[in-house]
């Protein structure tokens, strides 16, 4: 999950709503296209922490446990835990693996890598039926550690994981996936607090850019979606609905400077009806398409209404029974 996000743009966008009389004029688009930029980082700590590699990486020890605790094992009852310090993999009992060529996921990314690498991995904890299980600590081959609880093989209960690069995951874990509430902190100071399931950020959560944006609100599998509130440290604040990352259906857009507007919006973009006010007071209440102000429409300046009509953000004719 860090400082970046997948593609949506809601979140670092300077984009202002300018006031030319009667129109709206878009300087850039009070859209959020940054977002998604964002969000890519957000997403990725469980992708290089796989249950497979613990698992492969916890047979392999299990059978350096059978060689070295045979003969205590043996006088012990199969359902007794016991605690191993220190059970090592390393250059010395696994051949070296030439992979060539290969990708692998990190938080902030992929890397490749070429040649040959040591096997290794060690872990401290207690076992039963010869099997992780209990508190533990295991160390990957490139310094990651995760320390928690186990239950057969598998990160069961709470668990903290740390990335050799500075992020950390500290909650709940199921069957070897983030589940339940945690906190994901990432080097930069970003920071998720919130629900997970199977491995993805889902229920309600907060999540805190390096910048100071911050979003609280609602994420479905790993995408903010549902309901929240989106605000930017220059002091603009959006509450409303999202869809895919996106700002999406009605919610309330306000500028420091006074300015807002009410309404939907599909695609992070103004789409339907809507209520834009400038900090003077006036107000266009009407139809939108694509971010603009586009079909039927009132324009109001204090007590003078004007309905008229809008192509693509420009007003085109006023309704001849308004006043001039």
């Amino acid at each position: 999950m860090g400082s970046q996000c997948t593609n949506c743009k809601c979140v670092n966008t300077k984009n202002e709503i300018l006031k030319t009389q009667d129109n709206v004029t878009l300087a850039t688009s009070d859209s959020s296209s940054v977002h998604q930029k964002k969000i890519k980082k957000a997403i990725l700590i469980q992708s290089y922490w796989r249950g497979y590699i613990i698992r492969k990486k916890l047979k392999q020890m299990r059978l350096k446990k059978r060689e070295t605790l045979n003969s205590y094992n043996s006088k012990m009852d199969a359902s007794e835990f016991f605690f191993s310090s220190g059970v090592t993999l390393n250059q010395d009992e696994f051949p070296q693996e030439d992979r060539g060529p290969h990708k692998r996921s990190y938080i902030y990314g992929t890397m490749e890598r070429q040649g040959k690498r040591w096997l290794w991995a060690k872990y401290d904890g207690m076992w039963k039926y010869n099997k992780a299980h209990g508190k533990g600590k295991f160390q990957h081959a490139n310094g990651d550690v995760f320390d928690g609880e186990w239950e057969n093989d598998m990160a069961n209960g709470f668990g903290i994981y740390q990335h050799f690069n500075g992020p950390k995951y500290e909650g709940q874990w199921f069957c070897d996936q983030q589940h339940g509430y945690g906190v994901e902190t990432w080097a930069d100071g970003s920071q998720y607090q919130g629900f997970f399931q199977k491995g993805l950020k889902h229920g309600k959560g907060k999540y805190k850019w390096a910048d100071g944006q911050v979003y609280d609100g609602d994420w479905y599998k790993n995408k903010i979606h549902g309901r929240g509130i989106l605000q930017w440290p220059d002091g603009r604040r959006y509450e409303g609905e999202f869809q895919n990352d996106n700002m999406h259906g009605r919610g309330l857009y306000q500028w420091p400077d006074g300015r807002k507007y009410e309404g939907h919006y599909f695609n992070d973009q103004k789409h339907g009806y809507g209520i834009y006010q400038w900090s003077d007071g006036r107000k266009y209440e009407g139809e939108w398409e694509n971010g603009k102000q586009h079909g039927k429409g009132v324009y109001i300046n204090g007590e003078i209404e004007r309905p008229g009509e809008w192509y693509q953000g420009k007003r085109i004719k006023w309704d001849s029974d308004s006043n001039a």
